[in-house]
C-alpha cells in the first residue's frame, strides 16, 4: 500500500467519493481501490516506445491539449 514516503494529497470531496465507491464496489479499503484504478490506467501506457507515444495517448484521452 502507500508507504510513509509516498503521500498524495486529495481534495476532501474526492476522497469521500473514492471511499464511497470503494465500499460499494467491495474493495477491502479505499487504498486498494486507488491502487487498482491507477494500475488500470498505467496499463494503457506501458509498452509504449517513446514519450511521444505516451503524449499522444494522453492527448487522445483528453488529459492534455
Amino acid at each position: 500500500m502507500f508507504g510513509s514516503k509516498n503521500k498524495i494529497k486529495l481534495d476532501d470531496d474526492l476522497m469521500d467519493r473514492i471511499k464511497r465507491v470503494a465500499e460499494v464496489a467491495g474493495y477491502a479499503s479505499h487504498d486498494e481501490f486507488i491502487i487498482h484504478v491507477l494500475e488500470k490506467e498505467l496499463a494503457h501506457f506501458e509498452g509504449d516506445d517513446s514519450d511521444d507515444d505516451i503524449t499522444e495517448k494522453l492527448r487522445g484521452l483528453g488529459y492534455i491539449s
